[in-house]
């Protein structure tokens, strides 16, 4: 019995043996790859031994040969299909059949007060996620989504702490506010600076009415909703990204150096002015300088984030902390931002679950002197920036203010803190059903330090304090800005599905308040120790203070319902009926309905054997939406005190006057919305699997009862005075189209590519008896004209036709005091003068198209990504060289300028003769605005995790970046991107002057490098 048992065993060991040498020993594994769902072949697959670097891919046919252990597993991966794993198990042939994936479409997207699968989507979202936003060193989330989505421009500036200007779908007002609404984690605001960009899960874009009417009368702009991080339950996790590198000028306009400034002005002045030289020998310093190198400075800036996550089944956090420096390129220009946040999720009970998501923001910036760019730009440079102690005194020359004067001699600070949070319950009574209490908070505290040094000047030199722009006393001006805003939103969400039927029923009512308080003083003579600046501290009499404030209610009311029946026919309709303080009683409520439809044309009976498309859906949409954005107190008529009154009789002798209360102003006390209807009709398809994946969009949308100002009827009053009121339409139409790409080469090539392009097409259609507006003057030129048939904010100038090139072209012509090489206006309406009838409209800055270009591509462990941005159609006037001679004769000028100037020797047509005196405003200083420029171009490298695990290091990546890299653009001035920076400008003037290029902050060069660490 023993002997046998003896045996056996060593019989089971041989066995043992000898299968494990069997299934140890290399085979040759064959097979065909096929879709699961019609049987076809697939190339391109990737056929991997799990573990090792062994790998091949299919033929055009599908088949596959590879060389494994009998014991090996097989993976099987392809783009647009869920991936497989197959033993071998001693097996020579294997054939696989892959199914499709639907991670695309089953992609949760961001909606109002909920979310949806993107399959079931009626309306226009996009959505980008937040890795793609960490690749770029930037500071708001809006300028990582630069190029990422069809149809919204994104116009950012290069200054530190600033705000882009974007805009969805074109400028649907004229003089209320343009920007979308910003919703982050239910809280809603117009300002996202505080925004930490690595602690995003996604930025979802609502670009259709049907998909923002849910957010009624904040969204006739567009809505972007943030969603930030959570935790997840299981291990916890702690992530570490920092960067470092520095911003450089991107493009600065090459100005006359000494030599070229002296030949120039005094030709103007010999030949055309006073017929002696205007820069004697006796004005030269031996001074060349470059007043751009004077101001600017190449800027560090760092970001460093460390934050931690994980959970259990009862509670899941995520904290962050971030801290940001960017120094900015003019000298003296900084921003520091201190970010913490807080999201916790506890489940107390099965039924009831609260969550709180709660940010902190500490912020300090040395704003930047924006007049310094201008400045620079018309600074003689036969004037030394500084020698020692002392400036040069370029005002005592004849000409503007030092520009390095102007930074060096104020210390403007601004302090802020802010905290945003919403805390909410949500209560599961039965099973579909979701009850929803939620309060979001804002809270934002700023204070700012505007200090004036005291210097004076001497004019015995040109080397002194500042010359001109002397400040005999100093002076200090202290704001402090309060604003707190509140929004509770209560919920009901119900879901439920019936066979082929679903529906999610979702219905709330939600308040909101805000109010804010602004003081500032002024005070003279306060002592340069910041210890001592206080208004107190200044001499006496010289103090001034003023205090004001704002305070506006809203309520709403909403319902929406959404109905699929078989994943093929889907439905959304909802409806928002909202109040809001900022009208009279007569206005303040109104509806904002909206429906969408959409049909799943690819899970159609008739589509299930066709192999062209995996995605097919069309969608359409009718929407009404709301703008209330603009100051609240516009409707009420407000009285002015202690205004004098001529009485006779017993009140006092005739003439003498007696103080009295009066209304100043005529106001239209019935002021109501600004009501947007749009029209939207769209395509999303897929095909190859949606390895190529694409959405069109056609959309038309009209802005009803835009606010503008009107001329009043004579017998009310002044017949030049207006009233605003609600007197025009705004339309914006155009096309949306999106496509990407993605797939993979083997196992160590990955890439993916999208590309989008939108078009726009703006037009003020009726002003209803109102007049155009002007935008504000440039060298006492109204440059912008907003009226009938034209888009907003455009040009109206005289023509530049040519130049003269004798005396009888003057003879003929409508100026006949013109000199040869003068500009050649047209006389448009022919009455042989040229004058403000003869301006024509001659386009505007708002773009004809928009494009984005972004790409990935991985191999093994590197990885590159990139990312372009352009526009096309849009025209910017260059209101530096407009503005030069305004007031001074001896302003710098351009060096292309100089260069290429009409003289008897070079009879161009293209640029003037030389002149000291500022020219009217015409074509001349109209300039193309289209731009194509790299965003961001990043290259980087994940160590492999055999060099980590000993260490108990998820993963480490090192990475290089640059920003804003290379711009092809024809346009001379500093950046084609440009926001309003008129000084003086009313901020309702903001969209009838965008394209003016006065004081803008050029546009910057980021290089930086940068390390991603999880443990």
């Amino acid at each position: 019995m023993k002997r046998v048992s003896t045996k056996l065993s060593v019989l089971t060991f041989l066995c043992f043996l000898f299968t494990n040498v069997a299934l140890g020993q290399d085979i040759t594994v064959t097979g065909v790859i096929t879709d699961g769902a019609d049987k076809s072949p697939l190339p391109g697959v990737s056929v991997v031994v799990k573990g090792t670097k062994t790998g091949t891919t299919t033929d055009a046919t599908g088949r596959y040969a590879i060389s494994a252990p009998g014991n090996a597993t097989l993976v099987f991966t392809y783009i647009g299909y869920t991936s497989r794993e197959v033993p071998v198990n001693n097996q020579t042939n294997l054939n696989i059949a892959l199914a499709a994936s639907s991670q695309e479409l089953e992609q949760v997207v961001v909606v109002g007060y909920g979310t949806q699968r993107k399959k079931d989507l009626t309306g226009s979202i996009s959505q980008v996620k937040g890795e793609e936003l960490t690749r770029q060193p930037v500071q708001t989330p809006t300028q990582a989504l630069q190029g990422k989505v069809a149809g919204v421009q994104i116009i950012s500036s290069g200054e530190p702490n600033t705000s882009p200007t974007v805009r969805l779908r074109g400028t649907g007002t004229l003089l209320g506010g343009a920007n979308p609404l910003y919703v982050v984690d239910g809280v809603f605001t117009d300002d996202i600076k505080n925004i930490n960009n690595a602690d995003i899960v996604s930025v979802d874009v609502l670009k259709d009415a049907s998909a923002a009417a849910i957010y009624g009368m904040r969204a006739a702009n567009g809505v972007i909703l943030i969603t930030t991080k959570k935790g997840k339950v299981g291990e916890n996790v702690i992530t570490l990204d920092a960067n470092i590198g520095f911003r450089e000028a991107n493009n600065l306009v090459e100005m006359a150096g000494a030599n070229q400034y002296t030949g120039y002005l005094n030709e103007a002045e010999k030949y055309y002015g006073s017929g002696s030289d205007l820069i004697t020998p006796s004005m030269l310093t031996g001074a060349n300088t470059d007043w751009y190198d004077a101001i600017l400075q190449k800027g560090i800036m760092s970001s460093q984030n460390l934050s931690f996550s994980g959970g259990t089944e009862k509670v899941n956090y995520f904290i962050s902390a971030g801290l940001l420096t960017d120094e900015g390129i003019q000298k003296g220009n900084k921003y520091n931002r201190f970010t913490l946040r807080i999201n916790n999720e506890y489940t107390i009970t099965k039924k009831l679950k609260f969550s709180n998501m709660i940010s902190y923001t500490n912020g300090k910036a040395k704003g930047a002197q924006l007049d310094a760019f201008t400045n620079a730009y018309r600074a003689a440079p036969i004037i030394a920036s500084k020698v020692g102690d002392l400036y040069g005194n370029t005002s005592l020359f004849g000409n503007v203010a030092n520009p390095l004067v102007s930074i060096n001699k104020v210390d403007n600070t601004a302090l802020q803190n802010r905290i945003q949070g919403n805390f909410a319950l949500d209560y599961k009574p039965i099973e579909g059903l979701t009850l929803r209490s939620a309060i979001g908070l804002d809270l934002n505290y700023l204070k700012s330090t505007d200090y004036g040094f005291k210097y004076l000047n001497d004019a015995s030199t040109f080397l002194l304090a500042g010359g001109n722009q002397s400040r005999p006393n100093s002076t200090l001006k202290l704001t402090k800005n309060d604003k707190m805003s509140w929004i509770w939103d209560n919920t009901a969400t119900y879901t439920k599905t019936v066979e082929k039927h679903s529906f999610t029923v979702l219905a709330g009512v939600t308040a909101e308040e805000f109010k804010s308080n602004d003081m500032v003083g002024d005070a003279r003579d306060v002592p340069s120790n910041k210890d001592q600046w206080y208004l107190n501290a200044g001499s006496g009499g010289s103090q001034s203070v003023s205090n004001e404030g704002d305070k506006y209610h809203r309520n709403s009311f909403l319902a929406r319902v959404n109905y699929g029946y078989d994943n093929k026919y889907l439905l959304t309709a909802s409806y928002r009926y909202d109040g809001t303080s900022k009208f009279g009683k007569n206005s303040r409520w109104d509806g904002f309905p909206s429906i969408g439809l959409a049909w799943n044309i690819n899970n159609e009976d008739f589509m299930a054997d066709q192999k062209i498309f995996s995605n097919l859906k069309l969608r359409g949409s009718y929407g009404r939406l709301g703008n209330d954005n603009i100051p609240s107190s516009l409707y009420i008529s407000t009285a002015a005190i202690n205004k004098p009154y001529y009485f006779g009789g017993d009140l006092g002798k005739l003439g003498s006057p007696v103080l009295g209360i009066r209304l100043e102003d005529i106001i239209d006390d019935q002021l109501k919305w600004e009501i947007t209807t749009e029209y939207d009709l769209g395509l999303d398809f897929g095909f190859l699997n949606n390895r190529l994946s694409g959405t069109i969009d056609y959309y038309d949308k009209k802005t009803d009862n835009a606010l503008i100002f009107v001329n009043i009827p004579a017998i009310l009053g002044d017949p030049d005075e207006k009233v605003l009121t609600n007197a025009a339409n705004v339309s914006n139409k155009g096309v949306e189209l999106s496509l990407n790409w993605a797939d993979q080469i083997g196992e160590d090539w990955k890439y993916s590519i999208g590309a989008n392009i939108a078009h726009n097409k703006n037009t003020i259609n009726k002003l209803n008896g109102g007049q155009p507006l002007l935008g504000d003057k440039i060298a006492e030129t109204n440059v912008t004209k907003s009226d009938n048939g034209q888009a907003i904010g455009s040009y109206f100038l005289l023509e530049k036709i040519g130049l003269f090139q004798n005396q009888a072209q003057i003879d003929a012509s409508a100026q006949k005091d013109a000199r040869a090489g003068d500009i050649i206006y047209r006389d448009l309406n022919g009455d042989g003068a040229i004058n403000d009838l003869d301006r024509k409209f001659v386009g505007s800055y708002q773009p004809k198209f928009t494009y984005g270009l972004n790409g990935n591509l991985s191999y093994k462990n590197f990885d590159l990504n990139f990312g372009f941005f352009g526009t096309q159609g849009g025209k910017i006037y260059n209101g530096k060289k407009a503005v030069r001679g305004a007031n001074e004769k001896k302003d710098n000028i351009e060096a292309s300028v100089v260069r290429n100037r009409w003289t008897p020797n070079n009879p161009n047509n293209n640029v003037p003769r030389a002149t000291t005196t500022v020219l009217p405003g015409s074509t001349y200083f109209v300039e193309k605005g289209d731009y194509l420029r790299l965003n961001n171009l990043t290259l980087g490298y994940t160590l492999p995790k055999t060099l980590l695990n000993k260490a108990r290091i998820n993963n480490v990546r090192v990475f290089l970046t640059a920003q804003n890299l290379f711009t092809i653009t024809s346009y001379t001035g500093f950046t084609p991107e440009l926001q309003p920076s008129i000084p003086g400008a009313k901020e309702e003037s903001t969209n009838l002057n965008q394209g003016v290029d006065l004081n803008s902050y050029p546009s910057t060069r980021t290089f930086a490098f940068g390390i991603n660490v999880g443990f």
